[in-house]
């Protein structure tokens, strides 16, 4: 059994990695000299102003490169899981404040709205598309990537590419942005030493949806599902779980808070972005809702009341002679607020429920599910599956996507490893579009890539085929959608420009 002291870990990945703290420089200010933040309420602060989370606002949450500036990016779901997570932070320190530490009603809100804005940080471009994708264009590589070529030819590169194990291949053709975003807040984003956002472990250990190596996938349990990490952080995952009391494929007991908020979110709020492009309506959605398998046919009573409930707003609104358009503006506003409201509730009962289990790592499903919010959860993301995401606009548009990712990565991968030596991975490119390519990957994911780091990136045992591989979905992952567009066009440019002169078909 785990306790709440391990949970909430205070200690911070320096310390993991026992750096020694900085020392010199001026002294400290009188009135400034001490932290009025706990660890948790700085580690949502630290999110908050970084790089990769402000970039989400150009990132697809359902509707891409979308012109409605009130439709959801990834920017905005996150603002609004981690608004969920806190609430229900709150709620959840109130009610078990008997069991908990006596400052518990700071760190676990603090903690959840943390884990709540980054919980996307690491996902593509396009959204889910971006993921596929990525696993895409690695399973169609796949035999130039993980098959070695002629030893006689190529000797270094044969026992470097032999060396690749299932792991490291299924880190790419099981591409994760959960995994991802393990790795953005650990290494990729920098701030002067090599720590990423240097962040509590508790709040590591709970950003942590999934618990999984990608060769130990296992759908029927639900902490296993997905690539939890990839094996570039699997040392450090061992250690941050450690040092959390976490054990076996138990998951943090707020990950499962956070996960609950994530689908609380995406369900109700893609809905209500479908209604506002003028896809569907908030009849036809309540229409969805009492006619759904699980709905109020099915006698379920919280869609019966969320259905009964919001008929009776639209009609005391319908009053009040607004326009048709303000009307399912205002009346969908009222339906989002209701629904939000009954499955936190929901969700904070059956935490409370589930509390024992939860706390020695026994719970094995989700919140959500358990709760008596379920129903209503499954019977919105049916609706969102047929209404949005397979609506004609949207895939129009997130086939474009993929297809622009895929070639993307094509020139992006011939700037990675054109190179004249194999094992300098920063030796000189064998054609100026390689080098011109190989200059436009971020920087601080090149110095990565190049070793130019402090030792624990460094990982000796990790093959430079897989470092290859690792560089492109570092570059690909951290891009916005319009960035991505950009960025391929130019490239395009170029590589049609070199086959020109080269009287070569591009």
């Amino acid at each position: 059994m785990s306790d709440w002291s391990l949970f909430l870990c205070d200690k911070r990945f320096a310390g993991l990695l026992n750096r020694p703290k900085s020392s010199g420089g001026p002294e400290p200010l009188d009135f400034a000299a001490s932290q009025f933040r706990l660890p948790q309420e700085r580690d949502h602060d630290r999110i908050l102003f970084s790089t990769p989370f402000r970039r989400m606002g150009d990132k697809t949450q359902v509707f891409p490169l979308e012109s409605i500036e009130s439709i959801r990016t990834r920017l905005t779901h996150s603002y609004e899981v981690a608004n969920l997570a806190r609430s229900l932070g709150v709620e959840i320190a109130v009610s078990l404040a008997d069991k908990l530490p006596e400052d518990a009603l700071r760190k676990i809100p603090a903690l959840l709205a943390a884990v709540g804005l980054a919980h996307d940080i690491g996902n593509p471009p396009f959204g889910h598309q971006g993921e596929y994708a990525i696993r895409s264009w690695f399973e169609r590589n796949s035999d130039a990537l993980f098959e070695p070529p002629d030893i006689e030819n190529y000797p270094d590169i044969a026992a470097d590419v032999d060396r690749l194990t299932q792991q490291h291949k299924n880190d790419f053709l099981l591409f994760e942005g959960n995994a991802q975003t393990l790795r953005v807040v650990t290494k990729l984003q920098v701030i002067g030493d090599d720590l990423g956002l240097n962040l509590t472990l508790g709040t590591l250990a709970a950003l942590m949806k999934y618990v999984a190596a990608s060769d130990e996938i296992d759908k029927k349990v639900q902490a296993q599902k997905k690539v939890g990490f990839f094996a570039s952080e699997q040392s450090l995952v061992a250690k941050i779980r450690s040092e959390t009391g976490l054990k076996g494929d138990s998951r943090h007991p707020l990950a499962l808070v956070m996960e609950a908020c994530d689908d609380i979110a995406y369900s109700v709020l893609d809905a209500e972005d479908a209604i506002k492009k003028g896809l569907v309506s908030l009849n036809d959605l309540l229409a969805s809702l009492e006619y759904h398998p699980d709905g109020a046919d099915g006698l379920d009573p919280v869609v019966k009341h969320l259905c009964e409930l919001s008929r009776w707003e639209f009609e005391k609104l319908r009053k009040q002679k607004l326009h048709p358009s303000e009307l399912q503006d205002v009346a969908t506003q009222k339906f989002r607020v209701h629904a939000i409201h009954l499955m936190v509730s929901a969700v904070a009962a059956a935490f409370q429920e589930n509390y024992q289990s939860i706390l020695n790592g026994e719970f094995a499903g989700e919140l959500v599910k358990v709760s008596k919010g379920g129903a209503l959860c499954k019977a919105l993301k049916d609706f969102d599956r047929e209404n949005a995401f397979s609506h004609k606009s949207v895939l129009e548009v997130e086939l474009n996507g993929y297809n622009t990712l895929n070639r993307l990565m094509d020139f992006l991968w011939i700037g990675i490893c054109e190179r004249e030596k194999y094992d300098d991975l920063e030796s000189k490119r064998t054609s100026p579009f390689a080098a011109y390519v190989y200059s436009r990957i971020s920087k601080n994911y090149r110095r990565i890539f190049e070793g130019k780091v402090d030792q624990y990136h460094a990982d000796p045992n990790l093959p430079i085929r897989y470092k290859e591989m690792q560089l492109l979905t570092d570059m690909v992952s951290g891009m916005t959608d319009q960035f991505c567009i950009d960025l391929h066009d130019d490239l395009l440019k170029h590589y049609r420009e070199m086959h020109t002169v080269n009287g070569t078909p591009a």
